[in-house]
């Protein structure tokens, strides 16, 4: 075997020899490298892996700590008081559960929602407000530096501006006719067009697709290639417009002071009244519960749903024209501004004042996170809830180029951003903690696809409210309506009851019946008997009404010859 081995190739041979050993190559140790650690080597390491626990473990033990504090209800019962075994036992149970409910609310928090909000923070004597949007460009990425830019187009404004509510899209328009739509996620001008005569506002419907114009004359319907779809000349020469996007209704409110709900998938004018206050170019949808509150000259905002010719609530807020009105997203705060040059802060729930702030404003909006932004000239300025008790303050300001005049302010939603629309084009500047960081994808997503964008259209149509749904409480709607007491019929309603029973009787048939029972007088008898039945009832019920009566005259005559003194006896004697 050796000799015939020896006339093979080497790599043969090797090959060979591997099936010897059952197919596995020897290794050579003498090649492979050993690694040496020291016993400073191993000191080292583990204060290395100390540290990271230390900066990173705890640290997010403590953040999941903090988030199980904000899901717990309330402080936990103290056990150590308690003598009866079995509720002591019951309540460490419950306390458990709660526990293990809060651990779990928090981790789903932790998943669901990754990303956290955050507002300025000033060190030492340094003011929030003194923070230029300079130093904010300089501190933040590539992605949010590019939602700081000025657009300046001198010769058709003042700019409106508004946002799709996933804050995808943004349409503005030009006093002189000029509307765009624009990419917000690439900052892609999608189409531009010019009209050639006035545009008082724009305002996007259920999605970016179509978008609603107040021209000089009428109201128009656009598509996003600039396409006009639709005139609508009911609205007539409208100042404002709003969108309710759960029931698909265009609300406007025109220069004679009537207001127009139109459902803009059928084309029914659902709604038109007139408001009897006058001009008025103040309106806003409240996100609550869809009621649109206008303001007016004389002072007072009044509320309407599109199912009622009268306004469901009438507010006087102020000495002077409303100048402003803006809804918190929660529904229950209300924000308006005068020409009496305050600011006042308003609750729905009660409809009492809640703050009352110096100063004047042309328009006001809040944002998903409750900053109020108020403008007036060419200075913005952001007021902030500090302490979560509704208690406004200065948060941050910011100029423009002297001279712009502000028309419009809106918060883009889901980023940090508000959009300026001004006499010489639009601006848009950074508001830290302005936006909500956690988005749904199910009510708006940014980053949606078409097929996505269709999907989502055919649901939102099928879920779509009816009118009727419109209400200040919707809570309402489900709940059980509580039983009233039934009301006593009226003295000629039951004499009215009482005559239809009579006649009921006359009128009965009876079966003919043998041997003389069918004869005339039987029959007579018979009839006067349902008569008696049919009455019967009713004379039970006046007798009885008779009787209370009787009863109570004869207590208050029995007070009355007893002297004063005395009729207190009287009194507690009857009623034991």
């Amino acid at each position: 075997m050796a000799d015939v081995e020896k006339g093979l190739s080497s790599r043969r041979r090797s090959t060979i020899a591997r099936g010897r050993r059952g197919g596995r190559r020897r290794k050579n140790l003498n090649s492979i490298p050993y690694l040496v650690f020291t016993f400073s080597d191993f000191q080292l390491f583990f204060e290395h892996a100390f540290d990271f626990q230390s900066t990173y473990c705890l640290g997010i033990s403590e953040e999941e700590d903090m988030n199980v504090m904000k899901y717990l209800r309330g402080e936990a019962a103290n056990l150590e008081v308690l003598q009866d075994k079995k509720l002591k036992g019951q309540l460490a149970l419950r306390e458990d559960l709660y526990g293990k409910s809060a651990k779990a609310a928090a981790k789903a928090e932790k998943w669901l929602m990754p990303s956290e909000g955050g507002y300025l923070e000033a060190e030492g004597i340094e003011r929030t407000w003194n923070i230029k949007q300079e130093t904010i460009a300089r501190e933040v990425d590539l992605l949010g530096s590019r939602n700081q830019y000025d657009i300046i187009l001198p010769d058709l404004g003042p700019y409106t501006l508004d946002f799709t509510p996933s804050g995808r899209y943004m349409t503005v328009a030009g006093r002189k006719g000029h509307m765009a739509i624009v990419d917000m996620k690439n900052m892609n001008l999608i189409k531009e067009f010019q009209v050639r005569e006035t545009v008082r506002d724009v305002v996007f419907l259920h999605n970016e697709m179509f978008f609603a114009a107040a021209q000089k004359k009428y109201t128009y319907i656009y598509d996003r290639n600039g396409t006009e779809l639709h005139c609508l000349k009911e609205h007539g020469a409208a100042l404002k417009l709003q969108f309710l996007n759960k029931h698909f209704l265009l609300a406007s409110i025109n220069k004679f002071g009537q207001l127009h709900y139109q459902d803009v998938t059928t084309g029914e004018m659902v709604g038109n009244f007139r408001t009897g206050l006058g001009r008025s170019n103040v309106m806003q949808v409240n996100p609550f519960n869809s009621v649109v509150a206008v303001g007016h000259s004389g002072g007072t905002i009044s509320m309407w749903k599109p199912t009622s010719s009268a306004p469901l609530v009438k507010m006087l807020c102020h000495h002077g024209p409303v100048t402003a009105l803006a809804f918190h997203s929660n529904g229950h705060l209300m924000a308006t501004a005068g020409m009496d040059r305050k600011i006042k802060l308003w609750d729905l729930r009660k409809f009492e004042v809640l703050q009352t702030l110096p100063g004047h404003t042309k328009t006001m909006n809040f944002s998903q996170k409750g900053l109020l932004a108020t403008a007036t000239g060419s200075f913005v300025q952001i007021l902030r809830d500090f302490s979560g008790s509704q208690n406004y303050s200065r948060y941050m300001s910011h100029s423009i180029a002297k001279g712009y005049q502000i028309q419009k302010l809106a918060f883009r939603p889901y980023e940090d951003v508000l959009g300026i629309g001004h006499s010489m084009g639009w601006s848009s500047i950074l508001i830290p903690g302005s936006g909500e960081p956690n988005f749904d994808s199910w009510v708006a997503n940014p980053f949606e696809t078409s097929k996505q964008r269709k999907e989502r259209e055919v649901h939102s149509l099928l879920d779509k409210l009816p009118p009727e749904t419109i209400m200040l409480n919707p809570t309402k709607i489900g709940s059980v309506k509580p039983t009233r007491k039934k009301e006593k019929p009226a003295k000629q309603e039951i004499e009215a009851e009482l005559e239809g029973a009579v006649e009921a009787a006359k009128k009965a048939s009876f079966k003919k019946k043998t041997k003389g029972r069918s004869k005339p007088s039987k029959v007579a008898k018979k009839k006067k008997e349902a008569v008696y039945k049919a009455k019967k009832p009713f004379l039970e019920q006046e007798a009885k009404g008779e009787g209370l009566s009787k009863k109570k005259r004869k207590n208050i005559e029995e007070e009355n010859q007893l002297p004063r003194s005395l009729q207190r006896f009287a009194r507690k004697r009857q009623a034991n």
